[in-house]
């Protein structure tokens, strides 16, 4: 195993206990509050500041990692996550609604920011963990790692959806978290001992012109991503869950398709290089494809809304068999946005690059949590998938633009 590989392999398996427990923390969350009588708005008021978090903590976190190495950032987001367990663990059910719902925000916040410091530290430590093993072997195998590191996160956080509900029932809300902290802290000791601590060290942007002066490519591929992003969870975050245990699923049954879901998701998500040809730029075809599984992906809520209409006898499994052909063409759109940013990235400020796109990936998530409990309130899941459908057509509109050579990439906007 060349240095490349065993570095990847170790941020790999970090970022796979960190999304564990983030998978858990939201659906002990999301169900806790439910079964306490939250209404679906109020749900997703609770997560909001977890996604808006993510705008400042990935641009930041890019910054910070070119700036100090990307393993101090990892360890950082580590360490936030399990200050945001600990914090959340206080709350109690003596409370009033109004504190509860404020403490709950802030340390959902907390988390948000975590995560996000984590997820920029680890997915720009894959370009130069490619790099290094590309210089030792001289084979390119970013495409490939890049949807394999995707797809197999994907995996655990739906592995984790299905332990949060478990944990909600066997240990109880406070326990949990204790645990889930406990887990962290291992984590956290292994990868500060495994990691070289200059790994994608190098000279940060001096000034937010020079920090936010991104290139067109790296640009449009986070408008994309905003509406890519925000038309999944306007109805995955509270649409989904709510809607599946009004229709009488329990919160086990709810925690276990979830999980089912993106753990398939993400083994979509990896397979993806096998379902999209490579073009001898690394940019042609995958460009193409980027903008037609958009395309496809529109079609599928709206076609949901459409049978939905109808008033089947069983709409929770007309949303779960539609729920699952959106994650086949979600996973691979998603997969090839993941690979076209590292494309985009330049190679000295790749943390920059890859923070600024996961902040547009962020605001999407907040726009969708957002309007996931408003819609839902408003025009139940039906109002949801309408929702998704208009974000989505706004995202294959702005991949007509992505650029499909390197030199136009670059170019100034």
């Amino acid at each position: 195993m060349t240095r490349g590989q065993r570095n990847y392999a170790i941020v790999t398996a970090s970022y796979w206990g960190f999304t564990l427990t983030d998978g858990a923390l939201r659906m002990l969350v999301l169900l806790h509050f439910f079964r306490l009588g939250y209404s679906p708005f109020t749900l997703a008021f609770l997560f909001l500041l977890y996604e808006a978090a993510g705008v400042v903590a990935n641009v930041v976190g890019g910054w910070l990692a070119t700036h100090y190495g990307i393993p101090r950032m990892l360890a950082v987001g580590l360490s936030t996550q399990i200050a945001g367990f600990l914090l959340l663990s206080a709350v109690s059910p003596e409370w009033s609604a109004a504190l509860s719902v404020a403490w709950v925000v802030i340390a959902q916040g907390i988390c948000g920011v975590a995560k996000d410091l984590t997820k920029t530290a680890s997915k720009s430590a894959i370009k130069v963990a490619e790099a290094e093993a590309r210089g030792e072997a001289g084979e390119s195998r970013l495409f490939r790692w890049v949807a394999w590191f995707t797809g197999s996160k994907n995996a655990m956080k739906g592995a984790g959806f299905f332990l949060g509900g478990v944990l909600l029932e066997t240990l109880g809300f406070r326990l949990a978290l204790w645990v889930m902290a406990g887990a962290l802290g291992l984590i956290l000791v292994a990868a500060l001992v495994s990691l070289p601590a200059r790994m994608g060290k190098a000279k940060a942007s001096r000034s937010a012109r020079e920090l936010f002066g991104k290139s067109r490519g790296v640009n449009l591929l986070a408008g994309a991503r905003v509406a890519l992003f925000g038309a999944r969870d306007v109805w995955f975050v509270v649409g989904v869950p709510v809607f599946l245990y009004a229709s009488g699923w329990t919160f086990t049954g709810v925690g276990a398709f979830l999980a089912l879901w993106t753990i398939a998701y993400g083994l979509a998500q990896a397979s993806a290089p096998a379902v999209v040809r490579r073009s001898p730029n690394g940019l042609t075809t995958e460009v193409e494809a980027a903008r037609w599984w958009s395309l496809r992906l529109a079609l599928v809520p709206a076609l949901i809304a459409a049978v939905l209409a109808l008033a089947p006898p069983r709409p929770d499994l007309i949303l779960v068999v539609g729920l699952g052909l959106f994650g086949a063409a979600f996973a691979v759109n998603s997969s090839v946005h993941s690979y076209l940013i590292l494309a985009y990235a330049g190679s000295e400020k790749a943390a920059e690059d890859v923070g600024f796109y996961y902040a547009a990936n962020a605001l999407g998530r907040f726009f969708g949590t957002l309007l996931s409990g408003l819609l839902f309130q408003v025009g139940g899941i039906f109002a949801c998938l309408l929702g998704s459908a208009l974000m989505l057509a706004a995202c294959f509109a702005v991949t007509l633009a992505l650029p499909m050579r390197r030199r136009d990439a670059v170019a100034a906007e």
